[in-house]
Formats: C-alpha cells, structure tokens, sequence
C-alpha cells in the first residue's frame, strides 16, 4: 500500500503498534488536558488511561449518551499543516458540571455566559490534545475559534458529517474520564479527530 491510497478504512485495519502509536499521543494530550484544567479550575484533576477507539460516525453517539439526552459539542477547524474537524463532546449533565468548574458556581441551566465558559474548556481542552497531536507529527496545528452546539447526539453528528468530514466513514474518539480529587467526582468527555483525507494520509503515514 502506497502512500497515496491511505484512505479512512484503514483506520480499521491499524495493527496493534500502530494503535498503541496512536494510545500514547491520546494519553499525552488527555494529561495535558488534566494539568490545563486543573489550572483553569483550581482543583487537583487526575485523569485515567483514555480509552480510544475508531468508530464509525454513525456509531458515535451511541457511545456518547442515550438518544434522547441532549450533549455539548465544542467544534473546531484544525488548520495549519493538518486538517480537518475536531470535537470535544460532553453528555449534558456533564457540560453543567464543567461550566459550574470554570465559573465556580452551581449551574443548572445552560445560558449564553455558561455556552462561552464550556466553549472556553473545549478551546483548551481540545488545543492540549492537538499540541500533543501536533508534537508527534512535529508539525503545525493551529486550531480555529471554536463554536458551540446543544443538541441532541444524532443532529450533531448528522450536520457535522454533511458540512465538515467529506464522507469519511471513520473517525479517531477518544474517551476521557477527568477526576475531581476534592469531590471524588468522574467527568467524561469524549475528543473526536476528523481529519481531512490528506492529513489522514499524513497521521497513516507517520504512523507506519
């Protein structure tokens, strides 16, 4: 196989050192993540082994929540030598959590000053799993303002796959679980990768 045909489906067909490759980039950014929120909330934030997987869209959000429990999802465009989609989704009741850290009060309504602080954790959540993304291809990565959407799991997805992921039937998710040292409290949240076919060539390749 060339460099040229790396497709999506060969995200299915990664042998054991190549996903390990790919585990060991997700732990770094996934530590990354905990020391950055940890610093944005003042709390001591663990964080264990994420777990990650290729999935088919279609069959993420399943793994993210029930159908009719609605999830945040903070989008960003990854720019620079990379491209492609990238989201940081939160089931609902945990999107709450995460804007009550950041602002330091009980929220259990998600208005307009709640979306900007989870858009805020998304932006440098997402940008410490790009640096650590970014430092194994020794690359560029230059994430792009991020933008919120409440809905339900399935219309996120849906509008994702039809304005941004060009059809690729795969994507990279990676599960995080975040622990509240104080609370001995668990949040989950889910990174996903959508890389444009190019860059997908380019994290095959490197991964090879």
């Amino acid at each position: 196989m060339t460099d040229s045909t790396f497709s999506s489906d060969d995200l299915r067909t990664l042998n054991a050192a190549q996903l390990d490759a790919l585990r060991e980039v997700a732990n770094i950014g996934a530590g990354h993540a905990a020391t950055a929120l940890s610093q944005m909330t003042e709390q001591q934030i663990m964080i264990s082994v994420p777990e990650l997987t290729i999935a088919s869209l279609d069959a993420v959000p399943n793994q993210i929540s029930a159908p009719e429990e609605p999830v945040a999802a903070v989008l960003m465009r990854m720019e620079g030598d990379l491209t492609g989609l990238t989201l940081l989704v939160f089931p609902q009741p945990i999107a709450l959590r995460v804007a009550s850290l950041m602002m330091r009060r009980p929220v259990t309504v998600m208005g307009p000053i709640e979306e900007s602080a989870i858009k805020e954790a998304g932006n440098i959540l997402s940008a410490a799993y790009l640096n650590a993304l970014a430092d194994f291809m020794k690359m560029t990565l230059l994430p792009s303002p991020p933008s919120l959407a409440i809905d339900m799991s399935d219309a996120i997805f849906t509008s994702t796959y039809v304005a941004s992921s060009h059809g690729a039937p795969y994507v990279v998710c990676v599960e995080s679980e975040f622990q509240l040292q104080e609370a001995s409290e668990r949040l989950r949240g889910f990174f996903l990768l959508l890389p444009d076919p190019p860059s997908l060539r380019a994290i095959l390749k490197a991964i090879n």
